[in-house]
């Protein structure tokens, strides 16, 4: 499809040009581009700054890319590729304004965009439903999963459909119940048939394309792509999340700086918040479930509550093994007296894997009650780490960045110190974990944690000193280096390997088997307090009928 779509952005690009400019003089970071190279202000703009540019390496596994301006009639033609982070909170990934749009604007905007995140491609994007952007997903993310926004379709419907809505006002939300409700494919193409038929509107010609672009946007055909939304139900009914109450229809270009300047800081306390409360408030556990335990103790607390959700719903949804062939064994699952709405959960004994019919980890990371409720049946006491999203985490933000260069994003400013304190506080958190494990791992790991306090006091003394200092700390420093390969060679002799290695298998072998004997115990305690539940169940039923005798 060719064509352009031009809206005049006066005098004031200029202004946001500036701003730019001033940003990426401060940071090495921060980058910026102009189509066609043109600092005029005559072309689209897009930038993006080294915070963005971090949080996409943790979390650009799902992006959404939001143009509502050009359905509001807004006065600013700007645009924002957003995300989740790891408490479910937007979180930014870039800007633009589109002067121009059409499809070589928005091949040029994702080319531009990508170039920013080194290359790399996200799991999904979700986008209005709109040719050019189409056509541009198609030609630079051809790997991406495409899915249009459910919220711009169910407005275009209502405009399309007007006099139908206003004339059968049950139209609409049945039409949103079709799409939504529908568990499996079969369901929704029944649903869909259904309703066209009882409207008469067979032949309608919209709802013929949002039919043939079934597979973009109907959540039950979505479901086996990850879309980082922490239900299957919240859907995507509104793209415009992170800058909402901030950029809108009276936003004029002159107040966008200021006004992007605002959401950034806001979320940014928001998110700090998260963290504080993640780290210093307990969750409250209502099962005495060790995988609850450790659910806690891994996931942040909005994703930890929903973890929970799904663990307590465990109880009203039994799991009944209908077939087995070897390792794999297939469960029915469905909620009391919901029993023609099973789902059905295939599980590998051996590898302790399971997948289930409403693929609600594949679509949000999180395990869903059915996986959980054979989980349950099958004594598997512990989430295996396979179904465990590192992005969901209190550690989301550990590791390497994914990208190669990243290390232009810590060279300057405050935001990178605040990298280099969240790198380091992490890694420390790890070391002091695993160097209490025992007495003799801590004795070696406050030995080695000394002499690099040491280590870096002395660098940070030489880096003060003078020239002439600076010099002599060259040699300093590879005498440190030559003491540190003396103390490596004597530390990992033969004999030395040799000790540790036996030292830490006697260790570990006193471990599992205190381990297994904790399990028993445990699987006991359950098993007593499963028995008990059901005798009261069965008293409470008793009681009932008692009463209504």
């Amino acid at each position: 499809m060719s064509g352009t779509r031009q809206r005049p952005f006066g005098g004031g690009a200029h202004y946001v040009l500036d701003y730019l400019k001033r940003m990426q003089a401060e940071s090495s970071a921060f980058f910026y581009a102009v189509q066609g190279d043109n600092d005029q202000g005559g072309g689209n703009i897009f930038w993006v700054d080294g915070t963005s540019r971090i949080n996409y390496s943790y979390f650009g596994d799902a992006v959404i890319l939001d143009t509502a301006y050009k359905t509001n009639q807004y006065k600013v033609p700007f645009a924002s590729f957003t995300g989740f982070n790891h408490h479910g909170q937007p979180v930014l990934f870039g800007c633009a304004l589109i002067l121009n749009e059409s499809e070589s604007s928005f091949i040029w905007l994702f080319r531009t965009w990508l170039q920013a995140m080194s290359g790399r491609h996200p799991v999904s994007i979700t986008s209005d439903l709109d040719p050019f952007i189409r056509v541009a997903v198609a030609q630079v993310l051809p790997q991406t999963r495409h899915r249009f926004c459910k919220w711009s379709i169910f407005r275009e419907t209502r405009e399309k459909l007007a006099h139908l809505c206003q004339s059968h006002p049950a139209f609409e939300p049945e039409f949103k119940k079709c799409v939504n409700e529908g568990e499996t494919i079969d369901e929704f193409e029944s649903s869909w048939e259904s309703l066209l038929n009882r409207y008469y509107i067979m032949d309608n010609e919209w709802l013929q394309s949002l039919y043939n672009a079934r597979q973009r946007w109907v959540p039950v055909y979505l479901r086996d792509t990850f879309f980082a939304e922490i239900s299957l139900n919240e859907g995507n009914d509104c793209l415009n999340i992170f800058f909402e109450g901030h950029v809108n229809a009276s936003t004029t270009i002159q107040m966008l700086v200021k006004q992007y300047e605002k959401a950034v800081s806001t979320w940014h306390e928001r998110e700090l918040k998260a963290d504080y409360d993640t780290s210093n408030i307990s969750p409250v556990l209502k099962t005495p479930s060790p995988m609850e335990k450790q659910a806690a103790s891994l996931y942040t607390g909005k994703i930890f509550m929903k973890f929970q959700e799904e663990l307590v719903e465990t109880l009203a949804n039994p799991a009944t093994k209908t077939d087995e062939s070897g390792a794999l064994i297939t469960y029915r699952v469905a909620k009391f007296g919901e029993n023609q709405k099973a789902h059905i959960v295939t599980f590998n004994s051996f590898e302790m894997k399971a997948s289930c019919s409403c693929q609600m980890f594949e679509y949000s990371g999180i395990i869903c009650r059915h996986i959980l409720a054979v989980f349950r049946a099958k004594n598997v006491l512990t989430l295996p780490p396979q179904y465990v999203l590192k992005r969901w985490t209190r550690n989301a933000k550990t590791g390497a960045l994914l990208d190669q260069n990243a290390s232009e994003y810590a060279s300057n400013s405050h935001e990178s110190l605040t990298v280099r304190q969240n790198n380091l506080r992490q890694e420390a958190i790890k070391y002091v974990e695993e160097g209490a494990k025992s007495i003799h791992i801590y004795h070696i790991a406050m030995k080695y944690l000394q002499e690099a306090a040491k280590k870096v006091s002395a660098v940070k003394n030489q880096s003060a000193g003078t020239t002439e200092g600076a010099a002599s700390a060259d040699g300093g420093r590879g005498g440190m280096l030559a003491a540190d390969e003396d103390e490596l060679l004597t530390y990992t002799s033969v004999e030395e390997k040799q000790k540790k290695i036996k030292e830490l298998t006697a260790e570990l072998r006193s471990t599992n088997q205190r381990c297994e004997v904790y399990r028993a115990n445990l699987l006991s305690v359950l098993r007593d307090m499963e028995e008990q539940k059901l005798k009261l169940s069965v008293k409470v039923q008793n009681a009932r009928l008692s009463l209504k005798e």
